[in-house]
């Protein structure tokens, strides 16, 4: 499975990842390219993509390219210690990060494209970190908003235990963490929410647990293309999916693009 593949031979680079402090993940960002005057009306707001659980940004370099090459300005923003730890502390860390991409490019506001775990540290931040002043447009792939019964995550991904692993058990319907993200409106301020989830996600069970209440545009990739077969980790290398976040960002109607590459 892709999964294991990239996990397989990322592992050395993630435990030496680890060992690194926190304030690692959130130092300086790149400046991305300048987008050309042609493609430059994509968006006014810097993207930026949150990784999740384990997620080391080059495995999301994929979606930051699509991003680029249609005119984005785009940053990739690894969890603090891959994730495993309190996904309220990652959200802290996330806020800082906010603030420096704000600072080098100007922009009051960011869009924020979250993977997994991703969707519910930028989600954090919005809701209870003043982000709903800092964040435009927001994106979640396969982010389970509302826990998921798969209660031990790093064994279906073939590394171990989620014993002591704190994000992962916050991340399990019913966790403390979850009963006050979820505690009342599910989508706080002026941001437009867009969550997307396919039917053959592997980690987040029931799929529809990565929707969102109050307004959020919930989009199904089967419901649209049922034969399409995407996984949890295929969102962010999926073409009809990337269609999805694309439209989300530019605030069009979301019609995703079956055939897209």
């Amino acid at each position: 499975m892709l999964l294991r593949k990239i996990l397989a031979t990322a592992t050395a680079t993630a435990i030496a990842a680890l060992l690194v402090p926190a304030t690692a993940a959130t130092a300086a960002p790149d400046r991305p390219a300048t987008p050309t005057a042609a493609t430059a009306t994509a968006t006014a707001n810097p993207v930026i993509v949150v990784g999740g659980l384990i997620g080391l940004s080059i495995a999301y370099e994929p979606i930051a390219a699509r991003l680029r090459a249609d005119g984005f300005r785009v940053f990739v923003y690894q969890l603090p210690g891959l994730g495993f730890g309190d996904i309220r502390d990652s959200a802290r860390a996330f806020a800082a990060y906010v603030e420096q991409v704000r600072s080098v490019t100007g922009a009051s506001r960011v869009d924020v494209v979250g993977h997994s775990e991703g969707g519910l540290v930028s989600r954090w931040y919005v809701k209870f970190l003043g982000g709903a002043s800092a964040v435009g447009r927001y994106v979640s792939l396969g982010s389970p908003q509302q826990g998921t019964y798969v209660a031990n995550i790093l064994r279906v991904v073939g590394l171990g235990s989620c014993v002591g692993v704190v994000a992962c058990q916050q991340m399990l319907i019913g966790s403390d963490f979850l009963a006050d993200l979820n505690g009342g409106d599910d989508t706080p301020g002026a941001v437009r929410w867009t969550t997307v989830r396919t039917w053959q996600d592997e980690l987040v069970r029931p799929v529809d647990n990565a929707s969102l209440a109050d307004g959020a545009t919930n989009v199904l990739i089967q419901a649209a293309c049922p034969l399409r077969v995407v996984g949890h980790l295929g969102l962010v290398l999926d073409g009809t999916t990337y269609t999805v976040v694309r439209q989300a960002l530019r605030d069009a109607p979301i019609r995703p693009d079956c055939l897209a590459l």
